[in-house]
């Protein structure tokens, strides 16, 4: 299948902003004019592999978020040999930094190599100075030494149809999690999005000027959703009416739910991720909203717990917030609602390495 203009003219910008440093500019390039001008797996395959360059070369000038970026662009590589195995162009410069990253000590995400033909990676030594060690100081100092403050990041890859368009658009939004400030709230959108429960689910909830919905895998209608795992709470209660504490035993799975994490500083600012909930507390369990640009809804502040922050693709959040809906429109007819005409797919969450 030939390569459309609007593809080539894509790949073009992409390369000339990172000739002339300025890879993140290429990154967005790719991500919103390129991939949704890919018609076949080819085309993605160079799409990916474009993003690897960009990704490497970002990590080349931004050596705080090395690793990070580094390990985004050995993912985009690897995705992209998925799709095209045979493209050596590909295999070749994922080598390149595969390199690269042996000699700073960052792991490829693909697991740990401790050893390398009998000889130990600077990996390698790094486990057995810990091992060592372990014989001298307390497991709380070793933790405490070892603790990697990053937090991490996800990427949701939505399909929507913009309002006044006829096409749709795949927007991928990248969100960092805020692992210290909410730690339950991230460990549960973690396990759910391994787990694969938010993949092909639906934004059911979607109001301009305020906040996009999703995240009811169980009946995609805002009716639905659980957590990924017991935390105490069912239905937002930790005991019966008899007074006896619940247990995952005693609480249908379609009834756990995690306890409130609001009073940890964060704030409604636009761009953030939030746990959706009943008016009553302790009742939220997979359920999530994101704030537009455009909002700033500071009456949820300690009320709901923002757990994560938009740091890629916050324009696509905006421009979802706008699609229409039964009560965004003034035709009578349209009846009520905020559940968009056309679906808005949450297509997959990916845990980025």
């Amino acid at each position: 299948m030939p390569i459309t203009d609007t593809l080539q003219k894509a790949w073009d910008s992409a390369d000339e902003s990172m000739k002339s440093g300025e890879p993140e500019k290429a990154l967005e390039i790719l991500r919103s004019e390129a991939w949704d001008a890919c018609d076949n797996n080819m085309q993605k395959a160079r799409t990916l592999r474009y993003a690897g360059d960009a990704g490497t070369m970002i990590g080349e000038m931004d050596t705080a978020g090395q690793k990070r970026h580094w390990q985004k662009a050995h993912k985009n590589y690897r995705d992209a040999l998925n799709l095209d195995p045979k493209d050596k162009e590909t295999r070749r410069n994922m080598n390149k930094l595969a390199s690269m990253m042996d000699e700073k000590a960052i792991s490829l995400g693909a697991g740990m190599q401790l050893f390398d033909e009998g000889n130990p990676t600077p990996l390698g030594l790094v486990a057995m100075l810990v091992a060592g060690m372990l014989l001298l100081v307390s497991f709380k100092v070793i933790s405490d030494w070892l603790d990697d403050t990053e937090n991490p990041t996800v990427t949701l890859e939505i399909s929507y149809m913009p309002s006044g368009s006829t096409e749709r658009t795949t927007a991928f939004i990248e969100i960092e999690l805020y692992e210290e400030d909410a730690p339950m709230h991230v460990e549960n959108f973690l396990l759910l999005a391994e787990e694969s429960r938010y993949d092909f689910t639906i934004f059911h909830r979607i109001i301009d000027g305020f906040m996009i919905q999703g995240g009811d895998f169980e009946n995609r209608d805002g009716s639905g959703g659980y957590t990924g795992k017991w935390f105490g709470y069912c239905d937002g209660k930790q005991f019966d009416s008899s007074n006896n504490r619940y247990s995952p035993e005693t609480c249908d799975q379609s009834r756990w739910t995690l306890p409130d994490e609001a009073d940890n500083g964060r704030l409604h600012v636009p761009g953030v991720l939030a746990m959706a909930k009943t008016s009553a507390p302790n009742t939220g369990s997979s359920q999530f909203y994101i704030v537009p640009e455009d909002s700033t809804p500071s009456h949820l502040d300690g009320i709901h717990t923002v757990f994560g922050m938009v740091v890629s693709g916050l324009d696509h959040v905006t421009a979802i917030s706008e699609v229409d809906t039964p009560n965004s429109t003034e035709d009578p007819n349209d009846g009520n609602g905020d559940t968009p005409f056309n679906e808005v797919r949450l297509v997959r969450v990916t845990v980025n390495d």
